[in-house]
């Protein structure tokens, strides 16, 4: 009987984290292609909030990025910005969108994952409703094939609580260059 007690008692917490995190998530777009919210509390970086010039890129589009992270505070916004503007089909949602990615952890600037690495790009399909974090299914809409683009990506659109090798609360720096998108 206390097993079916604990286990109730869990899922209820992860209901409202989920609830929670829904309610968190429906900041509004703002035109600089960035989502207006609050900043992000216990950051350990200093200085102003960030903001997508903060974000230092270098590498051509196909060719695996160096993301340097700023010294300014990450905030709970979804920051996106087009480093290299694509000429071909936009992401919409419900498009299939093949891409290559590089992922830097905030805190602690460490390169995490890299489909660049592997030569093997990630197929994205129905982009809005994909199996993906929240930040992509956002982040990618409208970006072009032949486009590089800077997501970051606060927790609440990220992991959250952590997971998939990555620590709670943490802000994901992703380099992401549109290979081909359909749909």
């Amino acid at each position: 009987m206390r097993t079916v007690g604990r286990t109730a008692l869990v899922l209820v917490s992860l209901l409202s984290g989920v609830s929670l995190a829904s309610c968190a998530a429906s900041d509004q777009t703002s035109s600089g292609g960035q989502t207006t919210g609050s900043t992000q509390s216990g950051s350990t970086a200093s200085g102003t909030p960030c903001k997508a010039a903060d974000f230092k890129v270098t590498g051509a589009f196909g060719e695996k990025p160096t993301i340097t992270i700023p010294d300014c505070r990450p905030t709970n916004e979804l920051i996106t910005s087009d480093l290299t503007p694509g000429t071909g089909a936009e992401v919409k949602p419900g498009s299939t969108a093949t891409v290559n990615y590089q992922l830097v952890t905030f805190s602690d600037k460490v390169e995490k994952d890299s489909s660049f690495d592997r030569g093997q790009p990630f197929e994205l399909k129905n982009v809005g409703q994909a199996r993906v974090i929240d930040g992509w299914n956002e982040g990618l809409i409208g970006l072009k094939e032949g486009g590089r683009r800077l997501l970051v990506v606060p927790p609440d659109k990220g992991y959250g609580q952590g997971g998939n090798g990555i620590k709670p609360n943490e802000t994901l720096v992703f380099v992401i260059d549109a290979v081909k998108v359909t749909g």
